[in-house]
């Protein structure tokens, strides 16, 4: 048994060492309440890092994984909303960066949920990040995840009765999309746009990058699309994105009304296109 343990906690170490250790902020680990958000759509991320639980009859579907080491925190929140963590089936991400698909290779061999994302992310997802045009070429930054499904624009994945629908919007990662999605509670039904927001690292050349020379033709795009979007509530995958603390505070009654916010969505277009359109003039 002690030969057995010393071999587990060798090859962990060994996976641990392999990783590049990566700037991070501190509200993208730090704890936060998970809450019923609408429906069956619930929030289980951190205080920054936006991780999405749907629930459907047949399974359930995880959007976004964290950092790595993030799957206890993740398994916890899961729990303390009285779901199974091996009932998740699906795990989906908005793009194939360490701080959204950091846990997913633990999640999924835990409990052998279907890794799906982007066609175009699908290779960075597979070699933990080293071929991101950004950051990598410097070694691993999280686990690599073969995909079991790549996604395309407009491609829907369903469980359960439920229906997701990715939107491809490039730019930020080759394959970053925004997942739309239907819900219902005993009252109405939503439109919920959980959006992966056009933000551009300083490090990103919009006259094109060696491993991405359509960069700012694609941010372009994804500007125009996302601002002609339509839904009531909006969400996206840094809690920061859309106001999450000042909408909701731990131990706040269900209230899906606090999310719907085109007001604050379109001046955070506004402002990303100004950026943008500043960023292309620097080239």
């Amino acid at each position: 048994m002690l030969v057995v343990a010393g071999i587990i906690l060798t090859c962990s170490v060994s996976q641990a060492q392999q990783l590049r250790k990566m700037e991070e902020q501190p509200e993208w680990s730090k704890d936060y309440q998970p809450f019923r958000i609408v429906g069956n759509l619930y929030y289980v991320g951190t205080y920054d890092l936006a991780s999405y639980l749907v629930v459907t009859p047949k399974g359930n579907i995880l959007i976004n994984t964290g950092l790595p080491g993030s799957d206890a925190m993740i398994r916890r929140h899961v729990e303390a909303l009285g779901f199974k963590f091996t009932d998740i089936k699906i795990l989906l991400a908005a793009h194939a960066h360490f701080d959204h698909v950091g846990a997913a290779a633990a999640i999924k061999k835990e409990i052998g949920a279907k890794m799906m994302i982007n066609e175009f992310d699908a290779p960075v997802l597979a070699d933990g990040g080293n071929s991101d045009y950004v950051m990598g070429g410097k070694g691993m930054m999280f686990l690599p995840v073969k995909a079991d499904r790549l996604l395309h624009d407009h491609d829907t994945i369903k469980l359960g009765g439920m229906q997701i629908i990715a939107l491809h919007h490039p730019g930020h990662t080759k394959g970053a999309s925004s997942f739309m999605l239907d819900v219902k509670d005993e009252h109405r039904t939503y439109h919920v746009l959980i959006a992966n927001m056009p933000t551009i690292l300083s490090e990103t050349k919009l006259s094109g990058m060696p491993g991405y020379p359509n960069v700012g033709k694609d941010y372009g795009y994804t500007i125009n699309a996302m601002k002609n979007l339509q839904f009531d509530i909006f969400l996206a995958s840094h809690a920061s994105q859309f106001d999450l603390q000042k909408k909701h505070k731990p131990g706040d009654a269900y209230n899906p009304e606090v999310f719907i916010d085109r007001a604050g969505y379109d001046e955070s277009m506004d402002a990303l296109q100004k950026n943008y359109e500043k960023r292309l003039a620097e080239k």
